[in-house]
């Protein structure tokens, strides 16, 4: 009888560890078909980033600048959309997850004289702790100031002047006060415009600097890590860069420029290789790519380096999209058939091929933020030509495609420890594999 028993209980044992085989054969096989499912519906290359479909929203006629900031202090990001045509900004509302109540337009520019804002900006102009709205106003001689009355609904606009065909107007403490000022360039004056900032909205007259032909685009950063923030343009009709720095009291030296690609008209200043100083990513909208030049850590750059985008590249933004530590671009580019590329950083500032991304028609203005505060930074963009913006929610996914079939956990190996770990995400919730 004993015999018997320890025979029995040795058969026991040898159903039992058939029985978690055919489990972790079924787990593995059912987990191979999902994962293969998960690749085909997320990732058309290994390269990309899962972002969902667009989900378009109503603004004005001709957006052409979207921002995402927190307008009504609920801690969401809100959009505002500058309307070129139709002479205001909207307003969306975020209800918290991503998604966005119908807009609220306000007056910017001036109407019925095709200079209505051509981009917008969200800051704290006034010192009072909710964000303003600058609007540079295309073709005009000024830009729009809409105070917040701190719940997201907007003053009437006060106007100042700028040099001529303001175009992009960028927020910074350039004088070092603690408030912030405005730079604007002036695509026909080939200048861009300082105004300091009085401390509570109210801003001083304009004080001129040059720049190359037809500055389309300016950005404001410390790029030669002195502690003050200086003034880049992107001249669209002399291809190249201009770069003014900042004497530390707002007043600026003589442009040093360098050349780019065939007609920029978008820059972002980011640490693109790791090395604490920040680089400049442009959009050349004639030769359809985006150069990238380093810093030399005191505000010189190198040669230029291009990368292949789509059609018309108008707007660069540089951040973080696959959550691995380093930079990526986000470009709009304005006459590809609605699309947004992302090129995914190496980790040294040199970038994979672009995947592409669907949005409106024309995207003109591309902003990557967290909006339905998931923890990963999702994109929104302004569509010319659809009247709409799009906004594509990244799924988050923060590894690629499972390096071996079967491993759940990700520990190097397939073991019945996957199993456990599948159906503890599957049955008590934890995290997700991989």
């Amino acid at each position: 009888m004993l015999f018997s028993r320890h025979k029995i209980r040795a058969k026991n044992q040898t159903l039992r560890s058939k029985s978690q085989f055919v489990i972790l054969l079924f787990i593995i096989l059912s987990f191979t078909s999902f994962n293969n499912l998960y690749s085909q519906i997320f990732y058309p290359n290994p390269d990309s980033i899962p972002f969902a479909p667009a989900v378009n929203y109503s603004v004005g006629d001709g957006p052409g600048c979207v921002f995402c900031a927190d307008l009504d202090g609920d801690g969401d990001l809100d959009l505002a959309v500058s309307n070129t045509y139709s002479y205001n900004v909207s307003i969306l509302k975020n209800n918290g997850d991503g998604t966005f109540q119908p807009k609220v337009d306000y007056e910017a520019g001036t109407i019925g004289s095709n200079q209505g804002p051509h981009s917008v900006f969200c800051a704290d102009l006034d010192g009072d702790l909710d964000l303003d709205l600058a609007t540079a106003n295309d073709l005009s001689l000024n830009v729009s100031i809409l105070k917040n009355n701190g719940d997201g609904t907007f003053q009437p606009k006060v106007d100042y002047t700028t040099g001529s065909g303001a175009f992009y107007v960028y927020c910074a403490d350039l004088d070092g006060d603690l408030d912030l000022d405005l730079a604007v360039a002036n695509i026909n004056s080939y200048t861009v415009s300082i105004l300091k900032n009085n401390g509570d909205g109210i801003f001083q007259s304009k004080v001129d600097y040059g720049t190359g032909n037809r500055p389309y685009f300016v950005f404001c950063a410390d790029i030669d890590k002195d502690g003050d923030i200086d003034v880049i343009t992107a001249n669209s009709g002399s291809d190249d860069v201009s770069i003014l720095k900042n004497n530390g009291d707002g007043t600026f030296q003589p442009k040093v420029d360098y050349v780019v690609g065939d007609y920029p008209v978008s820059i972002y200043s980011a640490d693109l290789d790791g090395d604490t100083d920040l680089d400049l990513a442009v959009t050349n909208q004639f030769s359809n790519n985006v150069s990238i030049l380093m810093n030399n850590g005191d505000g010189t750059f190198q040669t230029k380096v291009d990368y292949g985008v789509g059609t018309y590249p108008f707007s660069v933004f540089c951040a973080d999209l696959d959550r691995d530590l380093d930079l990526d671009l986000a470009v709009a580019n304005g006459y590809d058939n609605g699309v947004a590329s992302i090129l995914t950083n190496n980790g040294d500032g040199t970038f994979q091929p672009k995947v592409d991304y669907g949005a409106g028609l024309w995207p003109h203005s591309v902003f990557c933020a967290d909006l339905d505060g998931d923890g990963d930074l999702d994109m929104a963009t302004a569509n010319v030509n659809s009247d709409n913006v799009s906004i594509l929610k990244n799924l988050g996914c923060q590894c690629p495609p499972l390096p071996q079939v079967g491993d759940v956990n990700c520990d190097g190996k397939v073991t019945v420890s996957d199993v456990v770990y599948l159906i503890n995400y599957l049955f008590k919730g934890g995290p997700p594999p991989c």
